[in-house]
């Protein structure tokens, strides 16, 4: 596989991964539900 086949498919997943998020932001907006992040190597829970 070459440099630029790589780099082709990096941004691919890449853009894959953003809009994930994206979905899933609406999702737990929608269902009024928590997000668990690591903040601070703490674990914490935030609302939408």
């Amino acid at each position: 596989m070459t440099k630029e086949a790589k780099n082709i498919r990096k941004t691919k997943i890449l853009k894959g991964l953003e809009k994930a998020y994206e979905k899933m932001l609406e999702f737990k907006k929608e269902k009024n539900s928590e997000i668990v992040i690591i903040r601070e190597n703490k674990i914490v829970k935030v609302k939408p």
